[in-house]
């Protein structure tokens, strides 16, 4: 199992990530692990395909770098979703990665879509998405943000403060509408991950605490207020998370919860969302749970609790996003130089430098995220070289993928692909050394489509009052 987490940091704050350079090279280093790379990923003469297409076809249709979005990966991996959850509700988290397109998708599909800012919003209102089946989350939601989510009818407003209550509840009473929310609980569970997304222990900034009893009062403050109707309990402990443990205690602590809620407030609620958080592979090694086996594992905990405590099983809810856009999408990078360094004691690493980087992919940089990254557009057989693939940006810590073996006749020109960036990578790039952020194509039975255009020079610059000013004057 590898210990890289969420933005795939260490498991915890105290543990070091391994090391990858200890582990000899594949003996096929053009390999594509099915457990890593999307389902229609495959070498056809040598040369990398996805989704029926040639990674030169579409270079030379979209250039580089380009995220490429294997649309029939990702759909089966959220109908697997629905399918495994049958009877609950699986929301897609849109923070993973969300564009008009696959929010259409995931309606087609039967998904829920989870949100959490009004721009997220914005995207899946654009996009027609059903308001009544979207969740909205956020720990500092804005009073426009709310006002738009209960003008647009949104199913589920998952609250996270007490000003927010006081907030939401003043909005949905000048509304009229009784709206309905969950109430975000911090369980007090460690998810065996990065502390930067361990996201339930009682030290952080989002949800209600269990422990100190301010989920309680939310719930009771909720109860009194006309305008919000209390229908359920919301919990998530963290990312990219493996073992099912953390999912187990949390779900027994929120299911607590609810037996208190009934004992005292006199409501049995019929909702508990526990989140999303499920791991994907990155690298060999890493081993995600299936979502049937996700879902048989929650359902259990959660239907035992409740039977101790003479409860109703409430309405489950998930919320998958890394594990169904993540592996269905790869980053093809063109080569631009290759520098060798000695490490020592004969050791050499070669810097190979693309026309991407940090701007594309912060998360090697933010959580030492681990990748698997291979040389696409032709096979070798030359020897391999320890490698790490950079990029372009003015950073020493610009890295895309930290430690890797690639082929040593590597050369400028030749493409790269990196497996597995599906999540986070466009959702959390930038326009950092004024770099243009690169486009997200789909492609399906041979043909391509772009989703996401590729950024210009002149998109950056229209944001420059000076630059406008100036040719307004001229």
């Amino acid at each position: 199992m590898s210990r890289s987490a969420h933005p795939a940091g260490p498991r915890h704050a105290d543990v070091l990530p391994e090391s990858r350079q200890s582990t000899g090279p594949d003996a096929d280093l053009g390999r594509l692990d099915p457990a890593i790379w999307p389902a229609t990923a495959q070498r056809v003469g040598g040369v990398l395909a996805l989704g029926g297409r040639s990674v030169l076809d579409l270079v030379a249709d979209h250039q580089t770098p380009a995220l490429f979005l294997d649309e029939a990966d990702m759909r089966q991996r959220a109908a697997g979703f629905v399918e495994a959850f049958a009877g609950a509700d699986v929301f897609y988290a849109g923070k993973a990665f969300l564009c008009s397109a696959v929010a259409r998708w995931l309606e087609q599909d039967g998904l829920g879509l989870d949100v959490c800012t009004g721009g997220e919003l914005a995207v899946a209102l654009r996009a027609g998405f059903p308001p009544a089946r979207i969740a909205m989350h956020g720990n500092n939601k804005s009073v426009s943000e709310l006002t738009r989510a209960v003008d647009a009818g949104v199913g589920r407003i998952v609250v996270d403060s007490f000003a927010e209550i006081d907030r939401l509840s003043a909005i949905a009473a000048a509304a009229g509408v009784r709206q309905p929310v969950l109430v975000r609980v911090t369980v007090g569970v460690e998810a065996h991950t990065h502390e930067f997304i361990a996201t339930a222990h009682e030290d952080q900034k989002f949800g209600f605490s269990l422990a100190g009893g301010a989920a309680m009062d939310a719930a009771t403050a909720i109860a009194a207020l006309p305008s919000l109707e209390l229908v359920g309990l919301h919990s998530h402990i963290g990312s990219q998370i493996f073992d099912m443990s953390g999912f187990g205690v949390a779900a027994e602590r929120v299911v607590g919860l609810l037996g208190r809620i009934r004992d005292e407030l006199g409501l049995e609620l019929a909702e508990i969302d526990l989140g999303g958080g499920l791991g994907i592979a990155y690298v060999a090694g890493d081993a995600p749970q299936a979502p049937k086996d996700i879902a048989g594992a929650l359902r259990a905990i959660v239907e035992r609790e409740c039977a101790a405590l003479g409860l109703r099983a409430p309405r489950l809810s998930v919320e998958p996003g890394r594990a169904i856009v993540g592996p269905s999408a790869i980053t093809v990078y063109e080569v631009g130089t290759i520098k060798a360094v000695e490490l020592g004691g004969g050791a050499q690493r070669a810097f190979v430098s693309v026309d991407g980087g940090m701007s594309d992919n912060i998360r090697t940089a933010l959580y030492d995220a681990s990748y698997t990254c291979v040389l696409a557009n032709r096979d070798s057989t030359a020897p391999p070289m320890l490698s790490r693939v950079v990029g372009k940006h003015c950073e020493s810590g610009d890295i895309v993928v930290r430690d890797v073996w690639l082929p040593s006749d590597l050369t400028p020109g030749d493409l790269l692909a990196v497996a597995a960036t599906g999540a986070y990578c466009h959702s959390m790039a930038s326009n950092y050394n004024h770099v243009p952020r690169p486009p997200v194509v789909g492609v399906r039975d041979g043909i391509s489509t772009v989703l996401v255009r590729r950024e210009t020079e002149d998109d950056l610059l229209r944001l420059d009052m000076g630059l406008t000013e100036m040719s307004v004057r001229t």
